[in-house]
């Protein structure tokens, strides 16, 4: 027991030292989300072979030619979302789940849309273990969202698009705010979509890298 205590103590101090050094300083200042960071074991979320690695400001491999974001960027995006307590999410993108744990714990409600069944297997399996009950897991396509559940206070897309996706924006509520990666193969930048009745407005955020969304309404080949 005083093992595995000694253990915890040694992630928790990996996990202050991220958020001290790599997010904080780079002008993430949100309380609620730095706290869900510090609160949430991202060495669970990565290939045991890369746990060493967890907390390194990186993107890391998980498998199918997907990756887990790094931190910073992570971080970043959740703040842009600006989640509230009573917020219904729609993510795009669930990964290994780690930004779906921080999603859930800011959030009312996330539904989680992944096109990959092993991952979302996987991730419905750690944020289980977490005892996470605030999540609704979906397998499909991504980039025409979750109309059934719509419309959403907040959708996080956790994939680069080649624009932003009309069938998104409309499942935005009234003033609600959508963040994605949009731009070329390569290299995206940030956006930050907010719906303002019949119209919306983009403002483009932070260059980035990211994998391709893969859908209808975005990227139709890997």
């Amino acid at each position: 027991m005083a093992n595995s205590q000694s253990h915890n103590n040694e992630w928790a101090e990996l996990r202050r030292n991220m958020i001290d050094r790599h997010i904080r300083p780079r002008g993430v200042q949100d309380e609620r989300v730095l706290a869900a960071i510090r609160r949430t074991p991202r060495e669970i979320f990565v290939p045991e072979s890369l746990r060493a690695s967890a907390y390194e400001d990186r993107a890391l491999p998980v498998g199918h030619g997907q990756t887990i974001s790094q931190p910073y960027i992570v971080a970043y995006m959740t703040e842009q979302l600006a989640p509230t307590e009573g917020c219904r999410v729609l993510e795009i993108g669930t990964g290994t789940g780690y930004q779906t744990a921080l999603l859930a714990a800011l959030c009312k409600e996330v539904f989680t849309v992944e096109r990959i069944e092993a991952l979302q297997r996987e991730a419905t399996a750690r944020l289980t273990s977490l005892g996470v009950t605030n999540v609704h897991p979906s397998i499909g396509d991504g980039s025409v969202g979750l109309p059934e559940f719509a419309p959403y206070d907040r959708i996080l897309v956790t994939a680069a698009a080649p624009r932003v996706p009309a069938k998104l924006v409309s499942q935005l509520a009234d003033d609600g705010r959508l963040v994605i990666p949009v731009g070329g193969r390569h290299e995206q930048t940030i956006v930050r979509v907010v719906r303002l009745g019949s119209r919306h407005v983009e403002t483009p955020l932070l260059a980035c890298r990211f994998v391709k969304l893969i859908g209808q309404d975005a990227w139709t080949t890997a």
